[in-house]
């Protein structure tokens, strides 16, 4: 998939392919389809298709597929690589079909639709012997509610730590070598910011995420994946403290319009004391906001579950193809640890690999801003894990920001707003 600057997933597209992908793709993959045994000989053809990879990384993947056929004398790999738009609408056409490629780029959206359809091998049945290769939070990432099993190769991950200004900090009397981590904290030091400049410092530039949601402990979706939760005593509790903040002003009071191009501004001209950001955040804060760059700090994000949230790519191999033990074995070998650790120099990612993350690129500082905040990110990414659910659609992130800024507004009560997006969201998630 295309790689951002900022650690958010592009667009996630599962809704869409879920209303495309029609009943003829349903079933168990066996109708017309190949084996789900990956223990036979690793030979034959096989197509690969990456999400918008090819014009930045094509030498990378043309060496993985050299060396995967090198190391399986017998087998050849086709590389295929679809553009970014229309992403989700080409995997529907080709699920419809029946030309999905053999191994296929997907986010968890994307793959949950096509596990529904059979279309997903499961590689708790098929590749069990790998999953300790993997980081848990990673693993389970491609796991779907109300399904056994997991549906994809973790690939790369990404997620990003907090920038926060430490003279704010200092200025509200506040220690700012301890920076909050955990919301309770949070609240507390935002309000103290808020009523120590007279309104003009907001901690934060945005509303609170299905993400923020999961970080708090609020449990997100039941078990058999047939319905949200979000609403529950938990729930109402984050928005009502939400709430607090937007009206003492330490919530920026155009954090219903917000966007990161406008939070981060917010940020640079220091009205906002705390920001996710990447390092080519701290060039420009250097370059654009001496003052600013001099009392950055950066701290992991705020979480009262002890981990943080990431965002993750996989690898899934497609129940009909012709050569499993070679869709399964490619599948392995483009996200095993050395393939991973290769791929992670040549962009600003994360491995899915167990201990890769303990590898010098991710613990050592180097005097660099792009070491500080990979250094960052990388020591709270071993325990992280993908807090938005898999069935959590694009229009449903919509109705879950409206509900909020409802409340917040006063529109609604916290638990009336919470209520509603369940609803809404619920009705969405029958009609897919």
């Amino acid at each position: 998939m295309r790689i951002s600057r900022n650690p958010r997933r592009a667009v996630a597209a599962g809704a869409v392919l879920a209303v495309l992908l029609p009943l003829s793709a349903c079933g168990d993959g066996d109708d017309g389809g190949g084996s789900t045994d990956a223990s036979g000989k690793v030979e034959g053809e096989i197509t690969f298709q990456t999400w918008n990879l090819k014009a930045n990384f094509k030498s990378y993947f043309e060496g993985v597929v050299d060396g995967f056929e090198a190391k399986y004398p017998g087998t050849k790999v086709r590389w295929i690589d679809q553009p970014g738009e229309g992403y989700a609408d080409k995997i529907s056409a080709d699920a419809a079909a029946g030309t999905l490629p053999d191994v296929v780029n997907v986010s968890p959206d994307l793959v949950a639709p096509l596990a529904k359809a059979g279309l997903a091998l499961d590689l708790d049945k098929s590749a069990s012997k790998y999953e300790k290769e993997y980081l848990p939070g990673a693993w389970k990432s491609h796991q779907i509610p109300g399904m056994d099993g997991t549906y994809a190769f973790p690939w790369y991950l990404n997620t990003g730590p907090l920038f926060y200004n430490k003279r704010l900090f200092k200025d509200a009397g506040l220690d700012e070598n301890k920076p909050p981590t955990t919301y309770d904290k949070l609240f507390d030091d935002a309000l103290e910011l808020a009523d120590k400049s007279d309104g003009k410092v907001a901690t934060l530039a945005n509303v609170p995420t299905i993400e923020d949601f999961g970080r708090y402990g609020v449990p997100l979706m039941n078990k058999e994946g047939t319905g949200f939760t979000f609403n529950d005593a938990k729930g109402v509790e984050l928005l009502t403290k939400y709430k607090k903040l937007y009206d003492a002003k330490a919530l920026d009071g155009q954090a219903l319009t917000a966007t990161p191009e406008s939070t981060g501004k917010k940020f640079l001209t220091e009205a906002v004391a705390m920001n996710p950001g990447s390092a080519l955040d701290l060039e420009k804060f250097k370059k654009d906001a001496p003052r600013l760059y001099k009392n950055i700090g950066i701290t992991p994000q705020i979480s009262s579950t002890g981990k943080d949230n990431m965002y993750v790519m996989g690898v899934m191999v497609n129940t009909k193809t012709k050569q499993t033990p070679a869709a399964v074995a490619f599948a392995h070998y483009v996200t095993d640890a050395q393939r991973q650790m290769e791929f992670a120099k040549k962009v600003a990612i994360f491995p899915s690999t167990e201990g890769s993350l303990d590898d010098p690129y991710f613990t050592k500082q180097d005097g660099k801003d792009e070491t500080r905040v990979r250094v960052a990110a990388a020591k709270s990414i071993k325990t992280a894990v993908n807090y938005t659910p898999v069935l959590f659609s694009e229009q449903m992130k919509v109705e879950l920001r409206n509900s909020v800024a409802k409340a917040l507004q006063g529109k609604e009560s916290p638990k009336e707003a919470l209520d509603n997006a369940v609803k809404n969201c619920d009705r969405l998630l029958q009609q897919s």
